[in-house]
């Protein structure tokens, strides 16, 4: 398996959003009720993945021309880590999250943050995040998570 992590295109708005979706209905809808899921599904359709293309620096995890996974940077923030069920806990999710570091640390930023979901907490721990405080959006529960980049090289 061969997955490269590449800056997204305009182009990729379809696929990044089918991603975003597809992981929300099959991970996290194992946290999450069925009504939070919809409401976040919203904030992902394909027009509002091309607009945030152009307010954050977003990359994507792509296997054989696939985007399979994508990854976002809004100034010291993490956002939008999604990478689609089928190629889950193969290392992809990493890879972005190493790509979004380099990135950061490129820009002099000195602590990464990121919201996760309740089905990510996981993944980010692994990483050397650590949950500082809990966010609600009505029934919607987010980890705020953060990292130092000075932690590790």
């Amino acid at each position: 398996m061969e997955c490269t992590i590449r800056p997204a295109r305009e182009g990729d708005a379809n696929e990044i959003s089918a991603v975003i979706i597809r992981t929300l209905r099959e991970t996290n809808a194992k946290d999450y009720s069925s009504e939070i899921i919809e409401r976040i599904e919203h904030s992902f359709s394909p027009s509002a993945v091309l607009e945030l293309l152009g307010k954050r620096t977003v990359f994507v995890a792509a296997i054989g021309g696939r985007v399979v996974g994508t990854a976002s940077l809004d100034g010291s923030v993490v956002r939008t880590v999604f990478v689609s069920p089928d190629v889950q806990a193969r290392g992809i999710g990493k890879l972005l999250m190493a790509e979004v570091e380099r990135t950061a640390r490129e820009r002099n930023i000195p602590t990464l943050a990121v919201p996760s979901s309740i089905s990510a907490e996981t993944f980010y721990g692994q990483l050397g995040f650590r949950a500082v405080r809990d966010s609600y959006y009505g029934e919607e529960r987010t980890i705020i998570m953060e990292r130092s980049l000075q932690d590790r090289p």
